[in-house]
């Protein structure tokens, strides 16, 4: 939920360069006004969040354009990791943009819906693992954008939760399933139910966040992070991904199928070729991904 106000310096703020953190390298996307693409290299993806003056709050357009830019990502096979960052020096994102949601008629709020659900949906289901970069303010459904990746880099400044509840509201985009899944259902109800904001230290001791960095290093860190990941089997990466989300949850007789499953796509893989053959020459493997 957007609760605080502010502007930024814009994209080259905080999301310009390379893989490294450092200049050059790859090429970008917009996905309209607020959204963009950065392709690094070494198959990793930067997904931008880049509605400065509005320190991200997610408008019904911006909903939609990260909707898009999710769809386009999910369909592209030699991508193999995805960092989800922000152009704002003092936010990820603070959530659904209250000022746009204060003058909605209960229809037009209906209509709205559908794109609010592609968007955190759409990084949900993104196939390859994602990690979110975050500092300074992840509220509201900017914390559900975090809780929607693989894994979440905070730096020192940020400040997390879900505070709809003090709004009338309840979180909308995954709150109420992920954060349990994190952290366990007494404590995201502690959380929910009393709509705190955490800090970072307290954050990563609670599960919150994946791992604290210092301030102004989260996007670099992620990165880096994203480079380790992406240079492993594209399909080992999106058939783990899926195990891992599909059988949380399930009794582990039928999690174990879903393991097999997830085995069995990738045992027949060209990148299982490549891999072991890569291995036995003692070279760095070419993953043709597939």
């Amino acid at each position: 939920m957007a609760s605080v106000a502010g502007t930024g310096r814009g994209a080259d703020s905080r999301a310009g360069g390379g893989a490294d953190g450092g200049a050059g390298g790859g090429s970008e996307e917009r996905y309209g006004e607020w959204v963009v693409v950065r392709r690094h290299g070494g198959r990793v993806a930067e997904l931008v969040l880049d509605r400065p003056r509005a320190m991200n709050a997610v408008s019904t357009e911006m909903a939609r354009q990260l909707g898009e830019a999710c769809a386009a990502l999910a369909a592209t096979r030699d991508i193999s990791a995805v960092v989800l960052s922000s152009t704002h020096e003092r936010a990820f994102c603070v959530g659904a943009d209250l000022k746009e949601r204060n003058s909605l008629t209960d229809a037009e709020l209906v209509r709205q819906r559908p794109y609010a659900r592609a968007a955190y949906g759409g990084v949900l289901a993104l196939p390859m693992p994602t990690v979110a970069a975050v500092h300074g303010f992840a509220l509201g459904g900017g914390y559900e954008l975090a809780l929607s990746c693989d894994l979440i880099v905070a730096d020192s400044t940020a400040v997390v939760g879900l505070p709809e509840v003090s709004v009338g509201v309840i979180p909308g985009g995954g709150g109420t399933q992920l954060l349990p899944r994190r952290v366990g259902a007494a404590r995201a109800a502690e959380l929910i139910f009393s709509a705190r904001r955490v800090e970072a230290a307290e954050a990563a001791e609670l599960g919150l966040v994946d791992r604290v960095v210092a301030a102004g290093t989260d996007r670099e860190v992620a990165l880096e992070l994203a480079g380790r990941i992406a240079a492993n089997s594209p399909v080992g990466l999106r058939a783990a991904k899926k195990a891992l989300r599909t059988g949380w949850g399930m009794d582990v007789t039928a999690a174990m199928e879903i393991e097999d499953a997830a085995w069995r796509a990738v045992a027949f893989s060209g990148d299982r070729t490549e891999g072991v053959a890569a291995f036995n020459e003692k070279r760095k493997p070419d993953w043709p991904g597939e």
